[in-house]
This record gives structure tokens, C-alpha cells and sequence, in this order.
């Protein structure tokens, strides 16, 4: 049974994707204009935004760390739309960071962009869903918010607050009728995992990422886990007691 609606027609959808200019941002972007829906892109990179956008899509520059900017480009996008249906919000970063080379202010970024920049769309778009009695949020974490993993000390840790805070999202959001959807892919290649100097078990290209999430939103899934020859395997590890989840870890990953 779906913990929410079923979409059956992307034709007409106006959704605002947060985080379109690369990766699956940008790969999510093509496959739901290709599919007719009306999207508006948003992310700091404004040049990336109108190359992927053409005649399309509507452009919305914003940095998700500025609430500011934020609040311009979703009234712009109210205002163009008429409102809202769908926001992805997608926007995150990654820098691998083993214990030894724990950096204050390169963790703190990590915090800003990928927590509380989700939390800053999320104050906007939540009290709109629900005072307009309908739509759906999405947002982007990671399987790696699953457990503790080598070289995901900060990343990891701003994932697993994100599920938690999807999680309270639905609890809070799907009895008033609105829609929570959390996105938790495992590796796709993207400019980002490309820093990564390990081996990705079932890595993926951003063009499947993309199909997995809309089919997950389609279906009504509350979590969107792929690629499940992965996730679930990292599922399965993470019911382990640490006595057996920490040596398994170090042996899968050679870390």
C-alpha cells in the first residue's frame, strides 16, 4: 500500500526542483520536461540553469543556504506558475573526510548546504502545502544516512539528520493531505561521487537515478531507495549489532 497519493500524469505538473544545474538534479530536470511537466530550476549556478532550461523551464537563481534568496524565487515561481505541485529539493554537496582531516569550516558548509539548506526550503514549502491543503515535497538524502561509513564523517551525518527530518515531515504532513517523499540513492555518478577514490558498489548514471525517483513519486513511495541490489544490502547490514556491523564495514569497504 502507498504511504501517499499515486501521480498518475506528469503532464501539467509544476514542479520546483532546488539543485537542477548537475547530477541528478540536472538528469531529474530533462526527464520531467521531456514528460510535460512545467519546471522551474533553481540552484546558485544561474548560467548552468538557462543552458538545461532553453524554452522549457523557467529559471529561479537561488541559493539554498540564503533564505532570502529562497523566498525571491519561490514567490517568482508562484507568481509564474500559479503555484506549485511538486518541489524537489535536491541541492547538496560532498567532500570525503576521513577522522584525521576533520576541518571545522568545511564541515560547517557541509551542515549549511546539505541540512540546513533543505530545512530553509522545506520552512517555505511545507506551510504552503499545507495551508494549500495538497502538493508534495521530496527531498535528497543518501543511503549513506543509513550508518556510519568510512570517509562520509560529516556527509553522512547531514543525510541521516535529513531522514529524520523527512520522517517527522510525513508524520506531521500526510494526515493534512500533503505529500513527503525522501530520496535515498546510493552511488551515481555524478561531479560529485567522481571525488570519491574508492571503489562505488553498483554505481548508476544520473539518466537511471532520475527514472527510479519520478517512478518512486509516481508509485507514492514515501522512501525512493536505489539501486535496491544496493540499498537493501545496506539495509540488512545496518540491523547488525555494532560488533558485527563495524568489521563488516572495514572488510566491504577495504577502509
Amino acid at each position: 500500500m502507498s504511504l501517499n497519493p499515486k501521480l498518475a500524469d506528469w503532464s501539467g505538473q509544476r514542479v520546483w526542483l532546488i539543485g537542477a544545474s548537475s547530477g541528478i538534479g540536472e538528469a531529474t530536470a530533462r526527464l520531467l520536461m521531456q514528460r510535460g511537466a512545467r519546471v522551474a530550476l533553481s540552484s546558485r549556478n544561474e548560467a548552468a540553469l538557462t543552458a538545461l532550461a532553453g524554452d522549457q523551464a523557467h529559471v529561479a537563481a537561488a541559493d539554498i543556504t540564503d533564505r532570502a534568496s529562497l523566498q525571491v524565487a519561490f514567490d517568482d515561481i508562484c507568481s509564474t506558475f500559479g503555484g506549485i505541485d511538486l518541489a524537489i529539493i535536491n541541492a547538496g554537496t560532498h567532500r570525503p573526510v576521513r577522522a584525521w582531516e576533520l576541518d571545522a569550516a568545511a564541515a560547517e558548509n557541509l551542515v549549511q548546504v546539505n541540512l540546513v539548506g533543505a530545512i530553509n526550503a522545506s520552512a517555505l514549502l511545507a506551510p504552503y502545502f499545507e495551508q494549500s491543503g495538497g502538493g508534495r515535497l521530496a527531498l535528497t538524502a543518501s543511503v549513506a544516512g543509513y550508518g556510519g561509513l568510512p570517509t562520509g564523517l560529516v556527509y553522512g551525518a547531514t543525510k541521516a539528520a535529513l531522514i529524520n527530518f523527512a520522517e517527522t515531515l510525513y508524520l506531521d504532513l500526510a494526515p493534512r493531505g500533503v505529500a513527503v517523499h525522501l530520496i535515498n540513492p546510493g552511488f551515481v555518478k555524478t561531479p560529485l561521487t567522481d571525488l570519491n577514490n574508492f571503489r562505488m558498489p553498483a554505481l548508476i548514471e544520473a539518466d537511471e537515478a532520475a527514472r527510479e525517483i519520478l517512478a518512486g513519486i509516481e508509485r507514492g513511495d514515501f522512501e525512493i531507495h536505489f539501486p535496491k541490489r544496493f540499498t537493501r544490502m545496506l539495509k540488512l547490514l545496518n540491523l547488525l549489532p555494532y560488533r558485527s556491523y563495524f568489521p563488516l564495514v572495514h572488510k566491504i569497504t577495504g577502509l
